[in-house]
């Protein structure tokens, strides 16, 4: 994992887990990974499912991923056009 990586990672981390101080640091993330709906085991958690849920954690389902609107087409038409270089930005 990138330093870049580590130090977003524990910006999330921390001011979430201040809000369960009592759980240990095992215990709050595999309080993550069944919230973000992860079945394997802890050892196979990734750090962007963290990532990922702890930046969405408390938004809408509807909200958008943070890094993928800018990929977001409304119109698949327009989506398969930009893809085959058709459209240029």
């Amino acid at each position: 994992m990138k330093t870049h990586r580590v130090n977003e990672l524990i910006e999330l981390l921390h001011p979430a887990w201040q809000q369960d101080p009592d759980l240990s640091l095992v215990q709050f993330l595999q309080k993550l990974a069944v919230e973000a709906g992860f079945q394997g085991a802890l050892t196979d958690l990734s750090d962007d499912i963290l990532i990922y849920h702890l930046k969405m954690r408390g938004s809408a389902a509807t909200d958008q991923i943070p890094g993928l609107q800018k990929d977001y087409e409304v119109d698949f038409k327009t989506a398969l056009l930009r893809a085959r270089g058709v459209i240029k930005e």
